[in-house]
């Protein structure tokens, strides 16, 4: 089958110019089928001069697995199962939640996350942070679109603008007089994070500068107790947003974090934050990014719940809002071909001011910018533009009271949701949870002790499958989403085909996945009902 489905992607790639999937940009005239220069689709960045950084930086995987053009002569789609493995399990996180004394006392029991690439690099992010002056943690997924830098930046801050916004004003106001007298500052949040995962050390003072105005702010409105949780993201979604705008327009220190700025703002991202503190859950949603509830049944059935809705042309309340914003003369042109303007499939999302600044505007920051087509960034207006903003960052917050049987919450990228179904997931979801639980025997010893019967144990684990099924829920469901066949069962073959990819073919057929997975204690919830 392999060869089959070698010769027909490699085919249709060759002969074909159709973008299939749901891309961010498209390009509004290809010059030459041999040569398809996709100027606003999914656009990587520049490297910088020697001795400066590269905004996207991200984990990559080892270049045997990843052909680099179609036009290579000898495209092999043969991997081992061990190499499909290394690829698959190379972005990997995972953490359980413990108190002081070793015992599970959160709502969080643990969380699994990981990603895979389709562009190269990679344009999505993900974040996890326990809250340590409020309680909670939050976990987010970022979809990047026009380049990386604007999901990298949001994927850096917004969890801390959240966690400011939650405060209380004295806490506010400490941190003000430790940084006004120079001393340290106690951390806001613990971040858990995959060692791959980097942040943007040359503008982090710039970064903190801006969340110490944004404080001072909130100390200036004087109110107490301050925000509901709900009020707290919103503002911070916003003010975020806000601040991205703002720094491109403002004098920077040098050239290259003007460079960054200019990315930033010119790319976007999509996003999906999930805080939760003890029994109370919120989700906060801007574009298609998607989180999922999966709850099991009395019957021992398992459901979904969704907790958010995408916002593009095909959800009828974006369309309804967009219609209240902007003129009844512009309503056959907010969408075209089902995408914002013609240009951009969410309709929500950081970032992407040629779709939030007047057209002025943007002609004065890109005129006196230095080369912008260097970093991928292109001037361009599209038709009917006439009464900007057309695209905002505010976020759709759900909030659901966890209950004993709610298990696990799946947040993901657009890439995941492309490939599986709600239901789908949390089905895949649930079977890899009970194939674990029946693959894990309980270690009964029989004393004494020795190598040989531990031997002998290990030994029936592995003959049971154990040691080649995923430990982690994540990679279980990205497995399943790019090899599964028309029966719902991985393909092997297929599997190895979608790695093996050429980067100049891979984002006709899958985008960039990222997935968390967040299981809860069902113990601890139960607690919260019978103290409650």
């Amino acid at each position: 089958m392999s060869r089959t489905v070698s010769s027909w992607i490699l085919s249709s790639a060759r002969s074909s110019i159709i973008l299939q999937g749901k891309g961010r940009w498209y390009s509004i005239c290809i010059p030459n089928r041999n040569k398809i220069k996709w100027k606003l689709v999914f656009s990587k960045t520049c490297p910088y001069r020697a001795g400066s950084c590269s905004l996207d930086r991200t984990f990559s995987f080892p270049k045997a697995f990843r052909h680099t053009s179609t036009e290579e002569e000898h495209i092999s789609f043969q991997l081992s199962p061990a190499q499909i493995n290394d690829i698959l399990r190379a972005g990997e996180l995972s953490h359980r939640t413990l108190d002081l004394n070793g015992k599970n006392a959160n709502s969080v029991l643990r969380f699994e996350s990981n990603q895979l690439a389709s562009n190269s690099p990679i344009e999505d992010r993900r974040s996890a942070a326990t809250c340590l002056q409020t309680a909670g943690m939050m976990f987010g997924v970022f979809d990047g679109h026009a380049g990386a830098a604007c999901a990298q930046a949001v994927s850096e801050r917004l969890l801390h603008y959240i966690a400011v916004s939650l405060l209380p004003r004295q806490s506010l106001e400490e941190i003000e007089l430790a940084v006004e007298a120079m001393k340290p500052v106690r951390p806001i949040l613990q971040w858990h994070r995959h060692p791959n995962d980097v942040e943007y050390q040359e503008i982090t003072s710039q970064y903190f500068e801006n969340l110490r105005v944004y404080w001072q702010h909130l100390l200036d409105l004087d109110t107490e107790p301050g925000f509901s949780l709900e009020e707290a993201m919103i503002c911070a979604f916003k003010r975020l947003d806000s601040d991205i705008s703002l720094e491109v327009q403002a004098a920077q220190e040098n050239e290259l974090m003007r460079n960054i700025a200019l990315q930033v703002a010119f790319s976007g991202a999509t996003a999906c934050v999930a805080h939760i503190d003890g029994v109370h859950l919120h989700v906060a949603n801007t574009g298609d990014c998607r989180a999922v509830l999966g709850v099991r049944e009395e019957d021992g059935t398992w459901s979904t719940l969704p907790l958010t809705r995408d916002h593009n042309a095909y959800d009828e309340f974006e369309i309804r809002r967009l219609k209240r914003e902007h003129p009844r003369s512009e309503e056959k042109t907010l969408f075209v071909n089902d995408r914002l303007l013609g240009i951009l499939m969410p309709s929500r999302a950081f970032g992407d001011v040629q779709l939030k600044w007047s057209k002025e505007l943007q002609h004065s920051i890109l005129e006196n910018s230095c080369d912008v087509e260097a970093l991928n960034i292109y001037q361009y207006v599209p038709p009917n533009y006439h009464t900007p903003p057309y695209l905002t960052a505010e976020p759709e917050v759900t909030y659901h009271k966890l209950r004993s049987k709610d298990k696990f919450l799946v947040i993901a990228s657009d890439g995941l949701w492309e490939m599986l179904s709600n239901e789908k997931v949390v089905k895949l979801v649930a079977g890899h949870l009970t194939e674990l639980n029946m693959q894990k025997p309980p270690l009964t010893f029989k004393k004494p002790v020795n190598l040989g019967y531990m031997h002998n144990l290990l030994l029936q684990r592995k003959s049971k499958g154990l040691a080649s099924l995923d430990q982690n829920s994540a990679t279980h469901l990205i497995r399943h989403a790019i090899g599964s066949n028309e029966y719902g069962e991985v393909d092997p073959e297929k599997l190895a085909a979608m790695l093996t990819l050429p980067e100049d073919l891979a984002r006709m057929y899958r985008d960039d996945i990222t997935v968390t997975v967040v299981h809860f204690n069902s113990e601890t919830i139960e607690d919260y009902y019978r103290n409650h």
